[in-house]
């Protein structure tokens, strides 16, 4: 187990999980800010928040974020269109975190070594936008078992990280 904790002041300097988490009209800031710091649990490089998703500081974002909104990196952008856009140009493969017909269940998810992966988490009721899905490389579902399969988005989120960061070989 891994007892040399990063601090804030040496996030910016430290290798980086090569994910960014997109996130496209999250309502609630409690949620955003569980993205930042679960991003910041597993040293991702960026938050991209589009549409409506809250910024920081909102005071939401600040009281789940508990700080890391402060240094885990982060850009707005008007729609996940333009953010899955610019990411492509730099190299990223695009995942939507969605339930579909045409989705890879997690653990059939195997990324090559030295990719970069964009995971892109919807709306709370909603989902991920059909368009946006369509801009994806693939869509990835976690299976579920219970009732009502469904799960918090940034529950998602966390499961998600940590199985990029198991499969990408991170830390390393």
């Amino acid at each position: 187990m891994n007892t040399n904790k990063t601090t804030a002041e040496d996030y910016a300097e430290a290798k980086k999980l090569p994910v960014r988490v997109v996130l496209e009209n999250i309502r609630s800031g409690l949620n955003v800010g569980a993205f930042f710091r679960s991003g910041d649990a597993f040293r991702i490089e960026a938050v991209e928040l589009c549409g409506y998703t809250a910024h920081p500081p909102h005071r939401d974002i600040l009281k789940s974020a508990l700080g890391s909104s402060e240094y885990v990196p982060w850009q707005g952008h008007e729609t996940a269109a333009l953010a899955i856009e610019e990411l492509r140009h730099q190299g990223f493969k695009i995942a939507a975190i969605e339930q579909s017909e045409s989705s890879v269940a997690l653990e059939d998810w195997i990324p090559t070594p030295h990719e970069s992966w964009a995971f892109v988490f919807g709306n709370e009721v909603r989902g991920v936008d059909n368009q946006t899905i369509e801009l994806c490389d693939v869509v990835i579902e976690i299976p579920q078992f219970g009732a009502k399969q469904s799960l918090n988005v940034s529950v998602c989120g966390g499961i998600i990280l940590w199985e990029a960061a198991r499969k990408m070989g991170f830390p390393y």
